[in-house]
């Protein structure tokens, strides 16, 4: 990681410390995943939780299947816009806590890490990488910068690329935001947030469309169960069109909305009860039981 960035030395210094906040994120999330209902897809035909088959033994694990050699998901990233911005709605508007931030991330290594494929298809197409979204982090005219935040069950990644003349943070991003953001194109991802229990759903919708507007995060805009023509009409719904209860089949217990971030991401939130839940903390129960039998 010696070209990462403008310092060797503080490169060398900063690494270790980097790598163990990073370790502890994911032992966070694991053990957040571990103790608490998932949010995630529900096959329709679900109807069973199968444990994983056994793969070897606990010395064995790394030479069994590639699941076998997983601890979980370690975090989602989502590349913003704005830093400061995304930081602020992730942390003071939605509750998470930073684990660390980093950056003027650049160099030969980190370009390839990061674009090596994206570079390839460019010099396949004979067009300009830069037009096809990738930046020079390899001459440092373009630098990258990241934040992590901590959430019960899971750590969010921020990141942003920015002319090396941009201040970090603040400053302008590399490339504008898409204007596609429909989650039913391929590729599309989203960030899914799981609501208390005993916490009103309908009016936590309501709340974060009203503290986002007053931050001046315009693009916090969550969805509504009931056909609507303008946006005016959209925040005139009644309260109770916020979410969207599901009552049969495997999903019976789920509620789920949709919702843009503050840089467009789509985000989703859901409370997981009755059916569903058994069908999740089944799902939790049975992983457990299939990773404690690797070290039998």
């Amino acid at each position: 990681m010696t070209d990462l960035r403008k310092s060797n030395e503080a490169n060398t210094a900063q690494d270790p410390k980097r790598r163990e906040l990073i370790r502890a994120a994911g032992a966070a999330a694991l053990a957040g995943v571990a103790g608490a209902t998932l949010s995630g897809a529900v096959p329709a035909n679900s109807q069973t939780v199968q444990a994983p088959s056994r793969v070897g033994s606990a010395g064995g694990a790394a030479k069994g299947s590639l699941g076998a050699r997983l601890r979980g998901v370690q975090h989602f990233g989502v590349t913003v816009h704005n830093m400061d911005r995304a930081f602020a709605f992730y942390t003071e508007v939605l509750g998470g806590t930073e684990i660390m931030r980093d950056g003027d991330f650049q160099g030969d290594r980190i370009q390839n890490t990061l674009l090596l494929k994206e570079e390839i298809e460019a010099r396949e197409r004979a067009l300009n990488p830069r037009t096809i979204g990738v930046p020079d982090l390899r001459s440092g005219a373009q630098r990258l910068d990241v934040r992590f935040i901590q959430f019960d069950n899971v750590v969010i990644e921020l990141l942003q690329y920015r002319d090396k003349e941009q201040p970090q943070g603040s400053g302008a991003s590399f490339a504008p935001p898409r204007d596609e953001t429909s989650p039913a194109f391929p590729r599309s991802m989203h960030i899914c947030f799981y609501i208390r229990d005993d916490a009103d759903f309908n009016q936590f919708i309501r709340d974060l469309e009203t503290e986002s507007a007053r931050r001046g995060m315009t693009n916090v805009k969550a969805n509504r169960i009931i056909s609507v023509t303008t946006d005016g009409a959209r925040l005139q719904a009644p309260l109770e069109a916020n979410t969207n209860p599901i009552t049969d089949g495997p999903s019976d217990g789920w509620t789920l909305m949709y919702c843009k971030g503050s840089e467009g991401e789509q985000l989703e939130f859901v409370q997981v009860r009755g059916r569903a839940k058994q069908l999740f903390d089944g799902a939790i129960d049975a992983r457990r039981r299939a990773v404690a039998s690797l070290g039998n």
